[in-house]
């Protein structure tokens, strides 16, 4: 029975998912190199909470029993000693991660399930690293995790059934919908939102319309709930320039960064996390 989940990384999608973890009833250590993002962090999960009781959703005492179940922690072998399932979340770099998952197999249970959150790196590259990768596989969640319903739950190359098993016991506990995906270069959401994104700057770039039109028509002409600017705003450009860029190697020149993302990346626009990107804010 999972009974402890070890987030690392506390960052948009760690805190997210940490919160998910609490919310589910699942003991939850949150791991950050960084003592002052991880307050922020414990900030953002509070503040999450605290909304809900406002809504009438939650009452005080199931939030104060809820935010009990979390543990911020700088040290990895704190957050994993104990845990049944570790989510990584750390930032889209294949050598960051594979560090920590190098510190993850030192200290965590040898039977504990491992899910990489990376929304387009090779699970298979990243599970290599370990002696054991058929525990290894992918748990895709998307921002804001509190109001999001989907998994992207991912079988890499040596993904053992039982692994799949406990991540999608784990995501629908947590109240998730999920699909099976064998592993690809962008999964299934990534490719088509990296796709229509970089579409839409070139459009930009070529003075079709304007980025505001351009999310008016797709939300009100397609039914998208947010326009491919207000997206990438919210997902960070630097994050989506880094996506493209790894299914531009793996897939081919149809996604070719385009030079205007780039341009904003390199202008240090890079979305509502410092406040300009396509959009001020």
């Amino acid at each position: 029975m999972i009974k402890t989940i070890a987030v690392l990384g506390a960052g948009t999608m760690g805190h997210g998912i940490a919160h998910a973890a609490m919310t589910a009833g699942y003991q939850t250590r949150l791991f950050d190199i960084s003592q002052a993002q991880l307050d922020l962090a414990v900030g953002q999960v509070m503040a999450i909470l605290k909304k809900g009781v406002d809504l009438g959703k939650l009452s005080q005492e199931d939030c104060n029993a809820t935010f009990d179940r979390l543990k911020a922690t700088p040290s990895v072998a704190d957050a994993v000693r104990n845990a049944d399932v570790v989510i990584e979340a750390a930032p889209e770099k294949v050598d960051l991660k594979i560090a920590l998952l190098a510190e993850v197999e030192a200290y965590a249970p040898a039977d504990a399930v491992i899910a990489s959150n990376t929304s387009a790196l090779s699970i298979t590259e990243l599970a290599a690293a370990l002696g054991n990768p058929g525990r290894m596989g992918g748990m895709h969640f998307f921002n804001p995790v509190h109001k999001m319903k989907l998994v992207e739950v991912v079988r890499a190359l040596e993904t053992t059934d039982a692994a799949i098993a406990t991540m999608v016991d784990v995501a629908q506990r947590m109240g998730k919908e999920t699909v099976l995906i064998r592993e690809s270069p962008g999964f299934i959401t990534s490719r088509i939102n990296a796709m229509i994104g970089n579409e839409a700057f070139y459009m930009l770039q070529e003075g079709v319309a304007s980025a505001r039109d351009i999310d008016k028509a797709l939300k009100l002409g397609l039914n998208h709930p947010m326009g491919p600017f207000e997206l990438v705003d919210l997902v960070g450009l630097d994050t989506r320039l880094s996506i493209l860029q790894y299914l531009h190697r793996t897939l081919g020149e149809k996604f070719r960064p385009c030079p205007l993302l780039e341009q904003h990346v390199k202008g240090g626009r890079l979305g509502r996390k410092v406040g300009k990107g396509v959009y001020d804010y």
